[in-house]
């Protein structure tokens, strides 16, 4: 077995997917994944995308899911790989009738536990670039999830490209900003690193940078953003889990940059440890 994820694994359930597997899936677009970095058969924040599967299986399904098993699945499905790109998605199995469905509380669903499918992939190399971001008239539905069905965001996203931008920004009423499409962004204004009070999944970078960088001298503050306040900030950048990139522009707003904060930024998050799988 490579050291690196040559191409794309699939197991369901600590088996190699099978055609059945994939096309009840393609029908039942309702659960939800994490996605990680793996290097050396290690993550970051570990604990959180744990925390993640399990508040949300509980959430969409009302029952839990054990970190063990989670872990337990990654590892079968790695197989010694050390270093891939890895999602974890979560749907409902019904013992009932053999497939994936969404059970109600106390309702007909007959009995069934959450089925587990890993994906493997070659690790990620994040693209430092700056990049350009277009406002997008839209914000996710229960946005505090990372649930299936993100047709909006994917077709943002290449309205976006297409209008010659790197990505889409997702926004709400009143220009208020929420998130980008597939990244959390946090904005500079010279004194602390905000990030925009609005709708928006915590991405688990973001939730490990944020408590760290008050160690490193840069207070970190919760605040409404819209676009008409872009002016104001000195640079943005986003995250998600290939790292940290800064963001030279959101629509018509060139940010100057500042070089030595996203220096900062970066080095907080690259002395985030790593977490055994």
């Amino acid at each position: 077995m490579p050291s690196t994820a040559p191409g794309l694994l699939i197991e369901v359930d600590g088996h190699p997917a099978t055609e059945a597997d994939l096309r009840l899936r393609a029908l039942d677009t309702y659960g939800h994944f994490t996605a990680m970095q793996i290097r050396d058969g290690r993550t970051r924040g570990m604990d959180l995308h744990l925390a993640r599967l399990d508040a949300a299986t509980r959430e969409l399904f009302g029952t839990g899911l054990d970190g063990e098993r989670v872990r337990a699945a990654l590892r079968h499905a790695l197989d010694g790989v050390r270093d891939a790109s890895a999602r974890v998605y979560v749907h409902w199995r019904d013992e009932t009738n053999g497939v994936p469905g969404s059970p109600v509380p106390g309702g007909p669903t007959g009995t069934g536990d959450p089925s587990l499918m890993v994906t493997v992939r070659p690790p990620a190399v994040l693209d430092r670039r700056p990049r350009s971001m277009m406002s997008v008239p839209y914000q996710r539905p229960v946005p505090h999830i990372k649930h299936l069905g993100g047709f909006a965001q994917i077709h943002y996203g290449r309205v976006a490209q297409l209008a010659g931008f790197t990505d889409a920004l997702l926004t709400g009423p009143g220009g208020v900003v929420s998130e980008g499409a597939i990244a959390n962004i946090g904005f500079w204004d010279g004194t602390s690193v905000v990030w925009p009070d609005a709708p928006a999944l915590t991405g688990v970078t973001m939730a490990l940078l944020k408590p760290r960088l008050p160690a490193a001298g840069i207070p970190s503050v919760r605040r409404a953003v819209t676009l008409a306040d872009l002016p104001l900030f000195r640079t943005a950048f986003v995250t998600n889990s290939q790292g940290i990139a800064p963001v030279g522009r959101i629509d018509e707003t060139v940010f100057p940059g500042d070089a030595e904060l996203l220096k900062t930024v970066t080095e907080v998050y690259e002395g985030v440890e790593w977490d055994g799988i």
